[in-house]
């Protein structure tokens, strides 16, 4: 997988939020606890899902709409109702209490999907994959 060295992240869900929204505005799913992430997308891509590649911005709750331009950090390997549904991880830094926080968050939510998935009749695999760091730039 090739890693770009840092990304244009569109800030929608800011953290400690419990809703999380589809591009169009849309309520996608209201989580029964907060996310310890600020959440986006990245503007100009498409992921398989045909919405605009996902984004965890690590560090300090940042304002809705907000579109910092930051380094990556590593891949979230997610797989969502049979599809790759990769999230960039992006931030000044990854200490390794965000590596534990991070697989904590996806292993959680892919339980919280699962069952999301069950109610609206979709079905493949929904499970996290692990977390892909990048590589040590020079």
């Amino acid at each position: 997988m090739s890693f770009p060295r840092s990304l244009d992240v569109l800030v929608e869900q800011p953290r400690a939020s419990f809703i999380k929204r589809r591009e169009d505005g849309s309520i996608d799913f209201v989580s029964p606890l907060p996310c310890p992430f600020n959440y986006g997308s990245v503007p100009g891509t498409c992921a398989e899902d045909g919405d605009r590649e996902d984004a965890v911005v690590l560090g300090a709750r940042l304002a809705k709409g907000v579109y910092p331009r930051l380094p990556v950090l590593a891949r979230a390997h997610f797989y969502d109702a049979g599809r790759y549904d990769g999230k960039w991880v992006c931030g000044q830094a990854l200490h390794a209490g965000d590596r534990r926080a991070l697989v904590a968050f996806f292993s959680v939510y892919a339980l919280f999907k699962r069952v999301l998935n069950r109610a609206r009749g979709l079905s493949g695999s929904t499970r996290f994959g692990g977390l892909e760091l990048a590589p040590v730039s020079e």
